[in-house]
């Protein structure tokens, strides 16, 4: 029988695609971690071993980005994942975000629905109610919408599907993720919210830039706040937050945020 955290794995993602062999592709975008670290080695060796910066020091910039370094709140007993399982969700979640990178010029080239209008980049409101429709975006409904090919996604909101998210260029990923978690600061977890998050992570590029360090950050410990108030190891929403928590500290290597085990 499967686990609750096998069963929401392919709800946050509708596709996901088998590995290949094929060669290394040095010359194009790195679509998996082994070719970024082939790209990083090839372009060290073209680069003289001593190279003089001449800086204006009155045209440096002051760093605007403030990453916090806040811990998360700790998890009630028994609320907290295994380190097993922990390891298990981030060997899937690299596995996804390799298949988007590999495939990402064919789905962002692919045709959009005629009911697909994707907001403009600095469409907030228009953004929560494209990503969690409105019904969850005014509050009336948090349940799962069914699966339903009927189903008018204004109300319910778009999945992220891989025609839309391959769309997204870094910086409207990292717009998007922001708009989100804003909302959901303020809100309720809901299961279309989890299903844009995974995706958004799934599509933000490494090494993170300031920006990415400071939102994912913020995303774990308000997943782990609102876990810290859930009065029962059912509850529907718990497998859900600690998938996103173990994703910023596991994968994304925030380590200090991550759900301690003895």
């Amino acid at each position: 029988m499967k686990s609750e955290a096998e069963d929401l794995m392919p709800r946050l993602l509708p596709v996901a695609f088998e590995g290949n062999t094929e060669e290394l592709n040095l010359k194009g975008p790195p679509r998996n971690p082994q070719e970024y670290l082939r790209q990083v080695q090839l372009e060290a060796s073209l680069c003289p071993e001593v190279v003089v910066a001449q800086i204006d020091p009155k045209k440096l910039k002051r760093q605007s980005v403030n990453v916090s370094l806040a811990s998360c709140q700790a998890a009630p007993a028994g609320f907290s994942p295994s380190l097993r399982w922990q390891q298990q969700q981030v060997g899937s979640f690299s596995d996804v975000r390799q298949s988007i990178a590999r495939n990402r010029s064919h789905w962002s080239s692919s045709t959009l629905d005629d009911n697909v209008l994707m907001p403009k980049q600095t469409d907030d409101e228009g953004w929560k109610r494209f990503c969690l429709g409105e019904k969850v975006y005014l509050g009336s409904d948090h349940t799962d919408p069914d699966p339903d090919p009927a189903l008018d996604y204004n109300k319910v909101g778009f999945p992220p599907f891989l025609s839309i998210v391959s769309r997204l260029s870094q910086s409207s990923v990292l717009l998007v993720l922001e708009i989100l978690i804003g909302w959901f600061e303020e809100k309720d977890f809901a299961p279309q919210l989890g299903r844009w998050l995974y995706a958004l992570l799934a599509s933000l590029e490494k090494p993170l830039i300031p920006e990415a360090h400071s939102l994912i950050r913020q995303l774990a410990r308000r997943c782990a706040l609102l876990r810290s108030t859930l009065e029962s190891q059912e509850d529907e929403r718990l497998s859900a937050l600690n998938l996103l928590i173990c994703l910023v500290a596991r994968y994304f290597e925030q380590n200090d945020l991550a759900d301690q085990q003895e």
